[in-house]
């Protein structure tokens, strides 16, 4: 059995109370109103790498999807704001199922999630009824409720060596991290055809141009990415793992392959450093994520303000799809590793 969570009554309820058509008047000082806000609610904001530069510098907390969750589990926050997707918000309830969580604007979705509907692979799991579902943390809760253990793109190598060898296994919902997956670990795993699409339009032709514009910078890549893509890269990890490699490396000149929101951090840490945003297979000079960039410190405001779209799911679809995240948890402890 498989939930599907009705955003469209949300979104209409909003029109009724006249929410989605306020207008903020642009001389409001955005930031000093929303501090003064975080103070009223005791609330925390979270912002995913991939937001704004003034979102994530208002932020209390930056940085990855499940990291930021667990953070805000952790403080004894009344209001979740969730500047990222809708699926975070999610997990972050998950996670803190006592606590109120909204999300700026209903509508950031994400395309990898949006890839796996959960009834088309209730179907298609039942085709391997001997397999263990193993989901990438970017899914929805409805996929979580699914599956049998999660993974971040951190850990998902211990996760995968986690379980016997004879066990087989089901990857969802990225294709791309799938197939990194198999390379690293050799294991022969059923792949759901999903893909992120800002990580899935690196163009390699681009990069390799870009490469002998700046021969000394160092390739560094997400594997959501293609696997031709992550061939030329010097370093590949997670979101929070190509952060920390700029930072710890030597070299002084680094091209990004991931979404080009990641670049603000690098530079806060390493100002000395050049950081190029790797070309999309298009005419722009950066990869962005559409989605992640519905949010605003406008819709951040009223969100706060209002308290709304506010992140509501049944009982059962927490009770079913938290335990996925906490055997990852458990696995990533035993490894030493954060999640």
């Amino acid at each position: 059995m498989t939930v599907n969570i009705n955003t469209d009554g949300i979104e209409k309820s909003l029109k009724r109370k006249g929410y989605l058509d306020i207008e903020v008047d642009p001389s409001l000082d955005l930031v000093a109103e929303i501090n003064k806000l975080k103070k009223e609610k005791n609330a925390i904001i979270l912002a995913h790498y991939y937001q704004e530069s003034e979102i994530q510098d208002i932020a209390d907390y930056v940085g990855d999807s499940l990291g930021l969750s667990q953070m805000a589990a952790k403080t004894n926050a009344d209001l979740i704001v969730f500047a990222g997707v809708h699926f975070m918000a999610e997990s972050a309830k998950m996670l803190s199922p006592n606590k109120k969580v909204v999300l700026p604007d209903l509508k950031a979705g994400c395309s990898l999630a949006d890839s796996c509907p959960a009834p088309l692979f209730s179907k298609f799991k039942e085709k391997y009824p001997d397999h263990t579902v193993v989901s990438y943390i970017n899914c929805s809760a409805e996929l979580k409720t699914l599956t049998d253990i999660c993974c971040t793109s951190t850990n998902a190598v211990k996760i995968i060596e986690s379980i016997p060898k004879d066990q087989k296994i089901i990857f969802a919902p990225d294709r791309n991290l799938g197939q990194y997956l198999i390379n690293k670990t050799g294991r022969d795993m059923v792949l759901w055809q999903g893909a992120c699409m800002v990580h899935e339009i690196f163009s390699r032709e681009k990069l390799v141009k870009l490469m002998h514009l700046h021969p000394n910078a160092k390739v560094i890549a997400h594997p959501e990415c293609e696997t031709p893509i992550l061939e030329l890269a010097s370093y590949i990890g997670s979101t929070s793992g190509l952060l920390n490699f700029t930072q710890q490396d030597e070299a002084m000149e680094y091209i990004v392959a991931t979404e080009a929101g990641i670049l603000h951090q690098m530079e806060k840490r390493s100002p000395h450093k050049k950081f190029i945003p790797g070309p999309p297979d298009s005419h722009c000079a950066c990869n962005e994520c559409p989605h992640m960039k519905r949010n605003t410190m406008e819709k951040l405001y009223l969100c706060m303000k209002y308290e709304l779209p506010e992140i509501i799911m049944p009982d059962w679809v927490i009770e079913k799809g938290r335990p996925s995240i906490d055997r990852m948890m458990e696995v990533s402890a035993k490894a030493g590793l954060i999640s």
